[in-house]
């Protein structure tokens, strides 16, 4: 079992969740839709200085599963590569 977490801008944020459900039969997760905080990109605080905001999506998923949403993330990082888009692995969840 893998614990995934995808942090990403708002603006992607149905690109992430549609790809990862058409690619993982029963894709199951959690999304905390508004994460403030600062990257090494920007600052993204919802404020009217930084006005973007991210959000949070973490799934348990096996380990074939967590390759698929890897690739998938990527696929979609290649895609929209100025939105910081970023993905964590905790094996073992």
């Amino acid at each position: 079992m893998t614990r995934i977490e995808i942090i990403a801008n708002r603006s992607v944020q149905d690109d992430v969740t549609e790809r990862l459900e058409a690619a993982i039969e029963s894709f199951y997760y959690t999304v905390i839709p508004v994460v403030q905080g600062r990257g090494r990109q920007a600052r993204r605080l919802g404020s009217s200085t930084w006005p973007e905001e991210n959000f949070l999506l973490l799934a348990y998923v096996d380990d074939e599963a967590a390759e698929v949403a890897r690739k998938v993330v990527s696929g979609v990082r290649e895609r929209f590569p100025t939105e910081g888009i970023k993905y964590f692995e905790l094996k073992g969840a």
